[in-house]
């Protein structure tokens, strides 16, 4: 299903040259190696990774990475997801973020939490910029 929800995607939002000028590589939203094994698969490393062929655009889910095995942000109070994911990301050392542009891919946007830790932690070590792509809004 990855590869048709990153067409739909594509298809939808390639003509917005503002999200795309500029940008130089498409980053996931890491899971923790645990949750990968157990399931598999990354939803958002699966979207980057298909939204990329489209565009014409590395994902480089090596990048950045989940730090700690977080408990489940569903259920969660705006707070309490702030809270919840605090730290819970960073970057391997061989990441050279500085000065690049990045699109931070996620699945689903709840509160903003999630992608707003992994945008910190980006634009902490350098980015010029992180851009936020997800393809659906849940309510808190």
């Amino acid at each position: 299903m990855g590869r048709d929800l990153a067409r739909f995607a594509w298809a939808a939002l390639s003509f917005e040259t503002k999200l795309w000028e500029g940008v130089e590589a498409i980053v996931p939203v890491p899971i923790h190696r645990r949750r990968l094994k157990s399931r598999g698969f990354n939803q958002a490393a699966v979207l980057a990774r298909e939204l990329g062929k489209w565009a014409g655009l590395p994902a480089a889910n090596v990048r950045l990475m989940r730090l700690r095995d977080i408990p489940a942000q569903t259920g969660l109070t705006g707070g309490a997801r702030r809270r919840n994911v605090r730290g819970a990301f960073g970057l391997r050392r061989s990441a050279n973020v500085a000065g690049r542009i990045f699109l931070l891919v996620d699945d689903v946007y709840t509160t903003g939490s999630t992608v707003a830790e992994c945008c910190r932690v980006l634009k902490r070590e350098g980015a010029a910029e992180v851009r936020v792509l997800t393809l659906a809004r849940a309510q808190a």
